[in-house]
């Protein structure tokens, strides 16, 4: 495989890894909580103009301005390279590079996600339902992959896809665990504004906390979060899982025992960090 070629599939896999874990920090709030979304920047690479003050009001203006120019900054925002149309941009620039090599499914089903998301129809969807907005996108996203994985061949090219969506989820979710999950109600106690702060205590970037409920039986204390979303084997999100992908995807394209091969320092770094973060 050509460099040119194994680039674009590389950042193709990241950026159609990079809008899931958006919608879980930003939509997640019900309308009028106390508490609103500004950890979420934290986790983006390039948040630098939420910190510096250029797009967000100063701590003393009204909170909900804030929460909007946090949404609106992750979700459109032209100038950040992690904001959702940006990343569907990027990934469609990025797939009909290299048409010949990407599946007919997978292009069509990028293409139109992208479309909707530029196109009129969204703005209404936006304003009056966010959560079924955000849904869309996290669904939508969790679909091309299975699509990428369904249609495409499990040759090089797919290696590389899934070589950087494995290492942007494990950075994604390393970035998850600084951030103090909320905790959960009592048992049998009502639950409003959906699973949002159960999803934020078990699921980080991942949409939905029912693998940490079931191993941890409701418990939400941070030491439990924090394991689980860094060294949980099981769980598809966890660093330790994406790390030890990553690394096997690598070995596909570079096997270890061709040693005359490029990238043989690169490959021993990943496994030996995949293998500290195991514990191995």
């Amino acid at each position: 495989m050509i460099s040119r070629v194994a680039d674009h599939c590389f950042w193709l896999g990241r950026y159609l890894e990079r809008p899931r874990a958006w919608p879980v920090f930003s939509g997640d709030q019900e309308p009028g909580a106390r508490r609103g979304p500004e950890p979420a920047p934290r986790l983006a690479p390039g948040d630098h103009r939420l910190r510096g003050g250029g797009a967000l009001p100063r701590p003393a203006r009204r909170r909900r301005r804030r929460r909007e120019q946090v949404q609106a900054y992750l979700a459109w925002d032209e100038q950040n390279p992690c904001s959702i149309r940006r990343c569907l941009a990027a990934a469609r620039d990025n797939a009909r590079s290299i048409r010949e090599v990407v599946s007919l499914e997978t292009w069509e089903a990028l293409n139109a996600l992208h479309l909707w998301v530029g196109s009129p129809g969204r703005a209404p969807e936006w304003r009056e339902d966010r959560h079924a907005f955000y849904r869309r996108i996290r669904t939508s996203a969790q679909s091309l992959h299975g699509i990428v994985r369904g249609t495409m061949l499990h040759d090089d090219a797919l290696h590389f896809l899934e070589l950087g969506m494995m290492l942007e989820r494990a950075g994604q979710t390393a970035r998850h665990p600084r951030r103090p999950p909320p905790r959960l109600p009592p048992a049998g106690s009502p639950r409003r504004g959906g699973d949002g702060p159960v999803a934020l205590a078990a699921g980080g970037p991942a949409p939905g906390s029912s693998p940490f409920m079931k191993l941890h039986r409701g418990r939400s204390w941070r030491t439990p979060v924090a394991r689980f979303l860094v060294l949980e084997p099981l769980f598809p999100r966890s660093v330790r899982f994406a790390l030890d992908v990553a690394a096997i995807r690598l070995s596909r394209i570079r096997p270890a025992a061709e040693e005359e091969l490029p990238g043989g320092e690169a490959q021993l770094r990943l496994v030996r960090f995949a293998a500290w973060v195991a514990g191995r």
